[in-house]
């Protein structure tokens, strides 16, 4: 039997999991446990830089707070093209996620230090390191799995899962040691778990077999050498220039983080030329990638809208909900729990749906339903902050409702386009592509974070509404393109 998995990846055998490969516990643990660390540290950032520095925060403003947020979240899934390119041509996958696990760990100890200026140096660790570890853990999942088979969107729900277990213990951690008793508490109880995950990892290794054992495409010879000597001066010229704002004064929050959005955007456009100009890759893949640029738009207007749930909506938690119960206040952070316990649940029975659907319904299909989702759960926010005017408090299930909204947008577009991603990747960019598709994240989550800027000029209601409603635009858009981006797919469901 002939199989599709990408070059050097060998499916290992012998116990199942869930029905799957063996394998897949070891990477739904390892994701598991990032998943904590990075979700529980991003429950409490906002509302850490936004808090009066008499109760321990930075005091830097809601504005500035959402966009710093927006742009950490870009850079993490920005550095996920080259900790792909890092995988596919250097030291592999494998080797990648065990440093990604103990850069990031590195990085969430120094956010526990209780200074001011840990926070970003560790934040910028932890961007380091998210890089190497999050598209190759991905990708290694889709190694084990024949390319266009209907079981692979299935084992991708199931990983997805291990993602919002970590997801959902996270804030009720990171939550109350932070808002309760101290900020830099919170972050170091993210560190402890990243730290488990990188055990767990390293323990579990016997279990991948090929996953991830080699690079795609090894540099080698001088080659190799002049890759690592570019990247020896791309790193002096980024700590150059980096100085150069620093004695000139521009070293500020808001110029940081709107170069950054910038250096993004640019990225973005630079690395599809390149691979659709690419003229080692096939016209088939080039059709593909085609179609892979429609997948693209609509997941990153996804996800500018989705995440602005960790600031927006985190401190409309904070500040205009009741969250009194028998006399305690709950952190406004233990909301954020609530998006990944409804995966929870729900991504067995989406895993369960799209194996029985098999390929009647496209992939384009469920992204256009995730849209139109997500833009409806952000309709139901303008209710809620209409309600919320004039000061009173609001039920907190508000929020709930529309992160249900939202888990249902998400499970129609996120596992399933973790699928497409690595179905439709050129074979020479197999690791690099699940870094473009965190790269449609850090678009979302960059564009978004200067959006959010809006929250605070604009009244609630109306912001809201407007970006509510132009996702549902969006959603009933991309099915009137559906037959037009199946056809460029070439066979690819």
């Amino acid at each position: 039997m002939s199989s599709d998995a990408p070059v050097g990846a060998r499916p290992p055998a012998g116990k199942t999991f869930f029905g799957h490969p063996r394998a897949l516990s070891t990477l739904f643990l390892t994701e598991m446990w990032e998943r904590f660390s990075f979700y529980g540290m991003r429950a409490i950032l906002v509302l850490y830089l936004t808090a009066a520095v008499a109760d321990g925060g930075l005091d830097i403003g809601e504005s500035s707070a959402n966009a710093v947020y927006g742009t950490y979240n870009a850079m993490v899934y920005l550095m996920a093209l080259p900790g792909g390119w890092v995988a596919d041509r250097l030291i592999g996958a494998r080797r990648s996620v065990l440093w990604g696990g103990v850069v990031i760990a590195a990085g969430h100890y120094v956010m526990a230090i209780p200074t001011g200026w840990s926070v970003f140096a560790g934040m910028a660790l932890i961007v380091l390191g998210t890089g190497l570890l999050k598209p190759n853990i991905s990708t290694m999942v889709g190694d084990l799995y024949e390319r266009d088979s209907p079981r692979r969107d299935a084992g991708f729900s199931i990983f997805y899962m291990g993602i919002n277990l970590g997801a959902f213990i996270a804030p009720l951690i990171t939550g109350f040691l932070g808002e309760k008793i101290n900020w830099h508490l919170g972050f170091g109880a993210a560190a402890v778990g990243m730290t488990f995950g990188v055990l767990q990892y390293v323990l579990g290794r016997r279990n991948l077999g090929d996953a991830g054992a080699r690079p795609a495409d090894p540099l080698l010879g001088a080659d190799r050498r002049r890759a690592l000597t570019r990247i020896g001066v791309a790193s002096v010229v980024v700590l150059a220039a980096l100085l150069v704002l620093l004695l000139a004064g521009w070293f500020t929050v808001d110029t940081v983080v709107n170069l950054l959005t910038v250096v993004t955007v640019l990225v973005t456009v630079g690395y599809f030329a390149r691979i659709l100009t690419d003229r080692e890759i096939s016209d088939t893949e080039r059709s593909r990638m085609k179609a892979y640029v429609w997948l693209f738009v609509f997941a990153a207007s996804f996800w500018l809208i989705y995440d602005q749930a960790g600031s927006v909506l985190n401190i409309f938690a904070a500040d205009q909900t009741d969250r009194s119960v028998g006399g305690f206040t709950f952190p406004a952070s233990w909301l954020q729990s609530v998006n990944p316990i409804l995966i929870i649940i729900g991504a067995p029975l989406a895993a369960a749906l799209w194996l029985k659907l098999g390929h009647r319904v496209s992939t384009p299909t469920k992204f256009a339903v995730g849209l139109v989702l997500n833009g409806l759960s952000f309709v139901l926010m303008a209710a809620a902050a209409r309600a919320a005017v004039g000061g009173d408090l609001v039920s907190p299930l508000w929020l709930v409702a529309v992160y249900a909204i939202q888990v249902a947008g998400e499970l129609s577009l996120s596992p399933v386009g973790l699928s497409a991603t690595t179905k439709l990747a050129p074979v020479k960019y197999a690791s690099q592509m699940l870094g473009l598709w965190f790269l449609a994240t850090a678009v979302g989550d960059a564009i978004g974070g200067q959006v959010a800027r809006l929250a605070g000029a604009w009244s609630q209601p109306v912001y809201f509404l407007t970006f509510g409603l132009a996702s549902v635009v969006l959603g009933l858009a991309a099915v009137m393109f559906t037959r037009q981006i199946r056809h460029l797919m070439a066979g690819i469901h």
